[in-house]
C-alpha cells in the first residue's frame, strides 16, 4: 500500500527554523495536490499548506503565512515544508498526506518550539 514517512522535526527555539520532508512510496505524487498537516494536544488536525501540481500553493492556516514555504520534487516524490520564525504555538505533530485521495497517515513528526 502507499506509505508516506514524515521526517525532520525536532525541538527548536522560538524563532528557530526547521524543514520537513516526506517521503512517498508506491504511488507518485505528480498529478496530485499534496499537503501538509498538524495536530497540537487538544486541537483538531489542520492543513496548513498544500500544493497543487502546477506547484501553484495556499496556505489555509493564516497563521503560518509568510513564515511557511511548501514545495515538492517529484523526481524524488517528496514534499517538503520550510518553517521558519517557528513560534511556540507552532508545535505539533506534523504530517503529509495527499488532500483530495488521502492514504493511511503516516506516524508524523514531531515540532517542539520552546525557549
Amino acid at each position: 500500500q502507499v506509505q508516506v514517512v514524515e521526517s525532520g522535526g525536532g525541538s527548536v527555539q522560538p524563532g528557530g527554523s526547521l524543514k520537513l520532508s516526506c517521503a512517498v512510496s508506491r504511488r507518485t505524487i505528480s498529478f496530485y495536490v499534496m499537503g501538509w498537516y498538524r495536530q497540537a494536544p487538544g486541537n483538531q488536525r489542520e492543513l496548513v499548506a498544500h500544493i497543487n501540481s502546477d506547484n501553484s500553493t495556499n496556505y489555509p492556516a493564516k497563521s503560518v503565512r509568510g513564515r511557511f514555504t511548501i514545495s515538492r520534487d517529484d523526481a524524488k516524490n517528496t514534499v517538503n515544508l520550510q518553517m521558519t520564525d517557528l513560534k511556540p504555538e507552532d508545535s505539533a505533530v506534523y504530517w503529509c498526506n495527499f488532500v483530495r485521495s488521502p492514504v493511511p497517515w503516516g506516524q508524523g513528526t514531531q515540532v517542539t518550539v520552546s525557549s
